[in-house]
């Protein structure tokens, strides 16, 4: 059969068109490429389906790259300096004159700049964007992290992003003049040029992530000449568990128990004899204990030997965290708690075992206990040092966190062993309580033993912090409800009055006053357990709803600063960034949430309120944090580590792991064994059985052993 001409015209027109569009398809998606295969950009090219030609040197990329193609010279094992990198005049004219697309990162030399021979190890600075060509998504003065940059100090003119130490959560509130600014992205010689490992973004951890891709998204567009680059490949080797919308499995919630549980074994933080010596290397110091990640190549211990705290929020250039090595008493008894809790629940002998090791070595085997703090006849005696290497210190805040993880590991595992240790804790730092139910923020064995107890049980003191008092209350409220005696009951209730009297305006509200509001909220729980009165129940569903104000759709609780300056340094210039501990956000409003201060001890204490209430508007706000929590539990096939993890800092607006990292201590991606992992593991666990810590630990014996303590150490 004869085809018309019409229609064969036709037909061939479609397939120049076809051709022509494959032709330029495969024009946009072809590069040149100098570097190597397992560096992150390589990879993600590779992923999103580019044909990649890739030579030895910059100079044999550059001969063998086609008019007009689209050129990339990457440093070969950064943050080294790669000798072959190195981009010569006769090399960029090279590149020019055949219309090369070119981008050239970490180099060695580079026309028209001073390059030195090392480069400069940053930290707390941010990459700050100062350029216009990223489009709405990306403006001057955003900011992003790139996280402990190598960077290759130069000068040069308009640059479009730089590297500085700024203050602001994601931009830089105070601009650029008071700070040293590393050019770090700009266009010299006809090239788009970068003085870091910029393609080092997935092993990195950059971030936030979207902002990340709208960077990559604009140095694709322009090497390769594809005006809609689609990063449909990009992997993130540390991400949340669920998106934000995801519809939860009806197992969610225990698997998050599970993962969270194993990560203590994962992350290497119960000490094992075998490596005993790298704890002291690294955890002697008690003004910075921080050192490298323990190998995963070395055993988990049994929790004999303690208990490590976490990692830092130093995010190295490979992807891996600092460890933090202090041996904190807190940690002890919070530890214990979720491993007894997960122990009950999953039926596994492994994690009661450490957990009742941890409160022997809190309470027996180490200096926590010791000395003084051991000796009846002493005023410190009961009390729990802070840590090893400051046995000699207390905060009020830190013995009740010990105390109320010991308290539960103790009912958990069906056991009277430590009730003597419990009661002589609780009575320890009641007998330094002022007359209005106040400790202060910190107290010196020293002036303990000199002062004696009864100048502290005796002397006038108010101090309105919940976060530094509230849950020492509750460990008041608590011993009141087994033993009946009446003082425990009567100061910590006149404190709570005169703390509710005083809110807002007189509380010391720290880096958040949300930490204020979720300590606050136990202390009031128990005391309508104990004493069910109209005004109690008011303060409670008071203190609730302030701080639901801030609990957004997702679950998460807003971050938010009180009203003038809270108790650490205010950042009032670029130079104060990183100097102090801190809050997550620069101003209200931003919708960071903290894992550290705030939903953490809110999940557990709007728990306690549940419970005791039966009051449905708790229940369903408990039911949101946790579901937020869930979602935002590290996963990470890559770090073990990390795997099961909570961090402190969440943008729930972006979905990332992202907030001011200004906290010298404790900053956006720290996780934290005890003050984090510990409540959130113990609530979740809580929450999944519909009880509460009150009646995990109602059927304590410890009244047994509490009144002969109040005998014998509050005899004035």
């Amino acid at each position: 059969m004869k085809i018309p001409t019409t229609i064969k015209s036709i037909v061939w027109l479609c397939i120049l068109l076809i051709a022509s569009f494959a032709n330029g398809f495969a024009k946009g998606k072809e590069v040149y490429f100098y570097g190597s295969e397992k560096n992150d950009l390589y990879q993600l090219l590779k992923r999103e389906g580019y044909s990649i030609r890739k030579y030895n040197t910059p100079q044999a990329t550059i001969t063998a790259a086609t008019r007009g193609a689209g050129v990339f010279i990457i440093a070969s094992d950064y943050p080294k300096l790669d000798p072959v990198n190195q981009i010569s005049t006769q090399l960029l004219s090279q590149a020019n004159k055949k219309g090369l697309k070119l981008y050239v990162e970490y180099p060695s030399s580079f026309p028209g700049l001073n390059i030195p021979s090392k480069p400069v190890e940053t930290h707390l600075e941010r990459a700050v964007v100062t350029g216009n060509v990223f489009g709405s998504a990306l403006k001057p003065m955003d900011l992003l992290a790139i996280q402990n940059s190598y960077i290759l100090p130069v000068e040069v003119s308009n640059p479009l992003i730089v590297l500085a130490k700024v203050v602001g959560f994601d931009k830089a509130e105070y601009g650029l003049k008071d700070t040293k600014a590393y050019p770090l992205l700009f266009e010299q010689g006809g090239a788009l040029v970068s003085m870091t490992g910029l393609s080092n973004f997935e092993t990195g951890r950059y971030g936030p992530q979207q902002s990340i891709k709208t960077v990559w998204k604009y140095i694709l567009s322009r090497i390769t000449g594809n005006e809609a680059v689609h990063l449909d490949k990009w992997i993130e080797d540390v991400r949340p568990m669920y998106d934000r919308n995801t519809p939860l499995p009806a197992t969610a919630r225990l698997n998050s128990i599970k993962k969270g549980a194993q990560w203590y074994n994962n992350g290497r933080f119960f000490i094992d004899p075998s490596w005993k010596a790298d704890w002291l290397k690294y955890g002697a110091d008690g003004l910075k204990p921080v050192g490298p990640p323990v190998s995963q190549a070395k055993p988990s211990g049994d929790g004999s030997l303690g208990v490590l705290e976490g990692h830092t929020s130093t995010i190295y250039y490979d992807g891996s965290q600092q460890y933090r090595y202090w041996m904190r008493a807190d940690v002890q008894g919070e530890v214990s708690m979720a491993m007894a809790a997960a122990g009950r629940l999953l039926n596994n002998k492994e994690y009661e075992s450490k957990s009742a090791n941890l409160v022997d070595y809190m309470f027996r085997t180490s200096n926590l206990r010791a000395g003084a703090k051991n000796d009846p006849n002493s005023a410190a005696f009961g009390l729990l040092g802070w840590a090893t290497t400051n046995a000699g210190t207390f905060y009020g805040d830190d013995n009740s966190r010990a105390i109320l993880g010991a308290m539960a590991t103790a009912s958990y595992l069906h056991t009277d062993k430590w009730d003597k240790e419990l009661a002589e804790a609780i009575l320890g730092n009641f007998r330094t309580t002022s007359k209005q139910g106040f400790r202060g923020e910190r107290l010196e064995e020293a002036d303990i033993i000199k002062n004696g107890w009864q100048y502290y049980y005796n002397r006038d003191l108010v101090h309105e912090s919940p976060h530094f008092e509230s849950w020492m209350w509750a460990c008041y409220l608590w011993l009141y409800s087994k033993t009946g005696y009446a003082p425990l009951l009567e100061r910590t209730k006149t404190a709570i009055k005169t703390t509710m009297e005083g809110y807002p305006d007189q509380w010391k509200w720290g880096s958040s006053m949300q930490t204020q509001r979720a300590r606050m909220i136990l202390p009031l729980a128990w005391l309508v357990r104990v004493e069910n009165t109209e005004e109690h129940r008011q303060w409670l569903d008071k203190m609730v709803n302030e701080i639901l104000k801030y609990q957004d759709a997702s679950g998460a609780i807003q971050e938010e600063l009180g009203k003038g300056k809270g108790m650490f340094k205010a950042l009032n210039t670029n130079a104060d960034y990183g100097s102090d501990e801190g809050s997550l956000i620069f101003r209200n409003g931003e919708k960071a949430a903290c894992m550290l201060y705030t939903c953490n001890f809110a999940l557990f204490s709007l728990n306690e309120a549940a419970q005791a209430t039966g009051n449905k508007k708790y229940k369903d706000a408990v039911n949101k944090l946790s579901d937020f929590l869930t979602r935002i539990q590290v996963q990470s096939k890559k770090h073990n580590d990390l795997d099961g993890a909570w961090m402190r800092g969440f943008d729930y607006g972006r979905w990332d792991y992202w907030a001011s990292n200004s906290d010298a201590g404790w900053g956006t991606w720290c996780t934290l064994t005890g003050w984090i992992q510990s409540w959130i593991v113990t609530t979740q666990i809580q929450i999944q059985q519909n009880e509460s810590y009150w009646d995990v630990t109602k059927n304590s014996a410890i009244q047994a052993k509490a009144k002969p303590a109040i005998d014998q150490m509050l005899k004035q």
